[in-house]
């Protein structure tokens, strides 16, 4: 029998506005005009972006590549990468030029480093001598290596102090992200040398990771500072539904998979349950997930009307998100760049734009319009 038009033309309303979870507002975002403009295109998977003091562009591609692109034109390529491990969601990821590199001269990436056993995230930091990468030091890696080829992380970011914090996945096995002996669903924190640092909030464990500051973590692939409160915030994957929103806080367990909002893949219960006492919940969820990834937070006066809003990418619908914090609370959404595709990326250069990395495609450049 078929379904009466008002029907149809309900049920294409609902698929169309699905992307809304129950607990957001969404709407086309009215506030900025700009003009979108591609700097590079015929990429692949472009997963990181930074800037050099110089003004040169660093753009990370999953497959092993490190672009270089001055003056927003593509002008070469980094030489000297180590071997990554670049199957499904492996391979060379993000990249962050040290805050204080002109008197240090590092660069840090994150990669999933292959070895017996499969593959680990790894940390590794290095100089440039030309458009080589020499003094290469891997100041980090998981163990156990594991043949799993999801849920790498993994963003890396400074704080004030010249603490590295960094994420890594579960892998794919939920279990891992509440035990304290491996590092795999966590968020870490070192000396930018790779040293632990000696207030960790488990160095005292003779059992933990003692390179752990956040724990119950899925999968984050977005971590940024706020530019007023200095709060660390990160978005992570949840699993069919329940992407979360999250302020990290030393010690703190994010309750992954003891808590969530999302139900498995094909709709098994993971848990029944969204919170319960010694879980730190999130100050927002996503439901049916947007599978956000990359992350920023806007503090440049070429766009007065979202300062301290964050932009963060979906994947799974092809726009870049806009959302308002206000005290550490969610506020509201907004899109920007729909049917886009899939956003993998979003950063700040230092002279204030904005730029969007997308998947099998290219890095576009907001520029507002006078």
């Amino acid at each position: 029998m078929k379904k009466p038009v008002y029907l149809c033309v309900l049920l294409v309303f609902l698929q169309t506005h699905i992307a809304c979870s129950t607990n957001q507002t969404t709407e086309e975002d009215p506030t900025t005009e700009f003009k979108v403009v591609t700097i590079v295109d015929g990429l692949d998977v472009p997963w990181g972006m930074d800037w050099l003091p110089d003004g040169r562009m660093l753009v990370t591609e999953r497959s092993g590549k490190v672009l270089v692109i001055e003056n927003d034109v593509k002008t070469g390529e980094l030489s000297g990468l180590p071997e990554v491990y670049d199957k499904n969601q492996g391979g060379l990821l993000d990249v962050q030029v040290h805050p204080d590199y002109e008197n240090n001269g590092w660069i840090y990436f994150s990669y999933s480093k292959p070895g017996d056993g499969g593959a680990s995230t790894a940390i590794m930091r290095a100089k440039l001598e030309g458009n080589a990468l020499v003094s290469q030091e891997v100041i980090y890696e998981s163990f156990p290596k594991t043949r799993s080829g999801v849920h790498f992380g993994s963003r890396i970011v400074f704080d004030d102090k010249g603490f590295i914090f960094f994420s890594i996945g579960e892998r794919g096995e939920k279990e891992n992200a509440q035990k304290l002996e491996n590092p795999y669903g966590k968020v870490h924190r070192l000396h930018d040398d790779g040293r632990v640092p000696e207030d960790n909030p488990f160095v005292s464990d003779p059992e933990a990771s003692h390179s752990i500051w956040t724990y119950g973590n899925r999968n984050i692939q977005g971590m940024a500072f706020h530019p007023a409160s200095g709060e660390l915030y990160s978005h992570e994957h949840g699993p069919q539904g329940g992407d979360e929103l999250n302020i990290m806080k030393k010690g703190e367990n994010y309750g992954w998979p003891e808590v969530t909002y999302g139900v498995d893949y094909g709709g098994g219960v993971i848990s029944d349950e969204t919170t319960k006492p010694g879980i730190k919940d999130p100050i927002h969820y996503w439901d049916p997930s947007i599978a956000p990834s990359g992350m920023t937070f806007v503090n440049s006066d070429r766009y007065p009307k979202w300062k301290n809003n964050i932009l963060l990418g979906a994947l799974k619908f092809q726009y870049l998100c806009r959302v308002v914090i206000e005290n550490g609370k969610y506020v509201k959404e907004a899109k920007l760049l729909e049917g886009i595709g899939r956003v993998r990326d979003v950063a700040q250069s230092p002279d204030g734009y904005i730029y969007v990395a997308v998947d099998g495609g290219k890095i576009v450049k907001l520029v507002p319009e006078d």
